[in-house]
């Protein structure tokens, strides 16, 4: 999966935080509610903007930031 094309990073949006695109909501939040066992149906219906896809996204995305050092273009 691209993350890229449902995360984004703004320094203007949760202080730069990555987020879902179009949102608030971080993959850091996203990754500590599946830690602490919430289910995806539990996150989707106390987040109704989200979509399965956001929260695969999201675990993509923290799985590419272990691999390694990686280049993250910031929105201007």
């Amino acid at each position: 999966m691209q993350h890229e094309t449902y995360i984004e990073i703004n320094p203007k949006i949760m202080m730069g935080k990555p987020v879902i695109k179009g949102t608030r909501i971080t993959v850091e939040l996203i990754l500590e509610k599946l830690a602490a066992e919430d289910s995806i149906e539990d996150i989707l219906s106390e987040h109704p903007r989200l979509k399965r896809a956001h929260i695969f996204a999201a675990l993509a995305f923290a799985a590419n930031m272990l691999k390694g050092e990686k280049i993250i273009a910031l929105a201007a």
